[in-house]
């Protein structure tokens, strides 16, 4: 298998690390081989794995998993956890510190996510907090992981309902990229990844998007290159403002374009109902078609935006389709107010003027409604 690699430093904070060293590595993904016959077997450091049983149960995985009994391999675990959103909380963070515990890990071993956002948002979460930080790696196994969630450092859970409310900025001192890991998602997760690697290109990568326009059926249909050129800008994109703004105090927010309309979806729909990518492509639309309200962008550049969403078949209605019961604009907006990245009582907003022209705006609410019905 073939490799090559890069580096994103940070801020010298009491972040875990001041850098992460990122491999892509081509291939079937092959993690027996990686981490207990190449250069990371050389590691003297106990290794605490957490995946889930989705990623468990692929083809792909089976030599690694079988490495273990009863979830021993000489000086290193495995803790297999649930599948989902649904395991996104408080109790699957505890239940990887309570088990690290049990084996007895010390401060100076690591935890290794292996699997998507949500593995790899509650692994680091949980080795930020055991015994005041750990080390953490990841090996992401979703589109989604590798062009967002691994990157940039940070981790957590949803509570009540609502996302990512707990949590931590605690980078991965290294992430393993394996992008043919994507080939065995199912439909709906990669299509998640997608809206992701779509944000990045609207937001920081002319280039990028004009993928998105006009190659849709080769990203459609999965072409293995035409995935490596995303899943590369997409890092690179990100490790840059990362670099630049790591604790979200400026140019980093750009990032949430579409999340405080998507995370409240989320929960209106009821947590894991719907992929977290779909309702950010959703709020990609509705930020955009507020921007037009607003006269921030031309009719021709939303008109453009929403085509393309349309491409990838997300859902670009005011009102989504699969929304049940009335009043969906008032409990949007409600949870829109209680969204993390506000900063005052009112609600704050990524929007687009176009491609790599982007705002931060407190919107008024009357205005949030009129793209919601």
């Amino acid at each position: 298998m073939s490799q090559k690699c890069f580096k994103i430093s940070y801020p010298s904070l009491h972040s875990g690390t001041d850098k992460s060293l990122i491999k892509f590595i081509s291939g079937t993904p092959d993690l027996a081989a990686l981490f207990f016959e190449g250069e990371e077997a050389e590691e003297t450091r106990r290794r605490f794995f957490v995946t889930d049983a989705t990623v468990a149960s692929l083809d792909c995985m089976k030599s690694f998993i079988s490495k273990f009994d009863d979830g021993v391999c000489g000086k290193d675990c495995l803790l297999i956890l649930g599948s989902g959103e649904p395991y996104k909380n408080i109790e699957s963070v505890l239940n990887i510190v309570r088990a690290a515990f049990d084996a007895n890990f010390t401060r100076k071993d690591i935890f290794i996510g292996i699997g998507g956002g949500v593995i790899c948002d509650t692994t680091a979460f949980a080795a930020s907090i055991y015994k005041r930080g750990t080390s953490v790696q990841f090996v992401p196994t979703t589109l989604l992981a590798m062009v967002d969630a691994s990157v940039g450092g940070k981790t957590g859970c949803d509570f009540d309902n609502y996302k990512n409310i707990i949590g931590t900025f605690f980078p991965a001192t290294k992430l393993f990229y394996f992008p043919e890991f994507v080939q065995y998602l199912p439909e709906n997760q990669y299509n998640s990844g997608l809206a992701e690697a779509f944000k990045t290109g609207l937001l920081f990568d002319q280039a990028l998007y004009d993928l998105f326009k006009n190659e849709a059926e080769k990203i459609n249909a999965r072409d293995s290159k035409t995935l490596e050129l995303i899943i590369n800008k997409c890092v690179k994109a990100k490790g840059k403002i990362v670099e630049e703004d790591f604790t979200e105090q400026g140019i980093r927010a750009y990032l949430n374009l579409g999340h405080t309309f998507g995370h409240a979806l989320e929960s209106v729909a009821g947590l894991g109902s719907i992929t977290h990518g779909a309702a950010v492509a959703w709020g990609i639309g509705r930020a955009v078609e507020l921007a037009y309200k607003k006269e921030y962008c031309l009719q021709v550049f939303r008109d453009e935006v929403l085509s393309i969403l349309k491409a990838y078949k997300w859902d670009t209605e005011p009102v989504p389709a699969f929304v049940r019961g009335g009043g969906f604009s008032e409990r949007l907006i409600t949870i829109m107010r209680t969204d993390k990245k506000n900063i005052s009582d009112k609600i704050r907003l990524i929007l687009c003027k176009g491609v790599a022209d982007i705002l931060i705006e407190e919107v008024d609410e009357k205005m949030i409604a009129s793209v919601l019905k």
